[in-house]
């Protein structure tokens, strides 16, 4: 588990600064990224974030599939821990992914 520098106690039961870090690669068909503290990922699968921030992407408004997120997971904190809520906090990412092979087909359409 991660947790923010200088947590002097947390580090005493196992808990550490340094980051998990995984790397992909993108693909035509990621939408979009999302960042997000323990608060959210607690009670909410990866495929439940992906259907409350999907319908945001089609209206391209990130902002408001945060505001979606944020307020679900509040929610399931009060139903699942009865008035306890851990911090929430996420930032999502919309993408525009062009792989190489579309760059060379839109710059052949855009010279024709």
């Amino acid at each position: 588990m991660t947790r923010s520098f200088g947590d002097e106690v947390a580090s005493r039961v196992g808990i550490t600064a340094e980051p998990e870090i995984l790397e992909l690669d993108l693909q035509k068909d990621d939408k979009f990224i999302v960042l997000a503290s323990d608060g959210v990922w607690e009670f909410i699968t990866n495929e439940e974030v992906a259907q409350i921030v999907a319908p945001f992407f089609d209206t391209k408004n990130a902002e408001k599939a945060a505001e979606a997120l944020v307020r679900e997971s509040y929610l399931r904190w009060k139903k699942e821990e009865e008035g306890i809520v851990d911090d929430i906090t996420c930032v999502i990412v919309f993408l525009d992914i062009k792989l190489p092979q579309q760059e060379s087909s839109l710059q052949t359409e855009q010279i024709t």
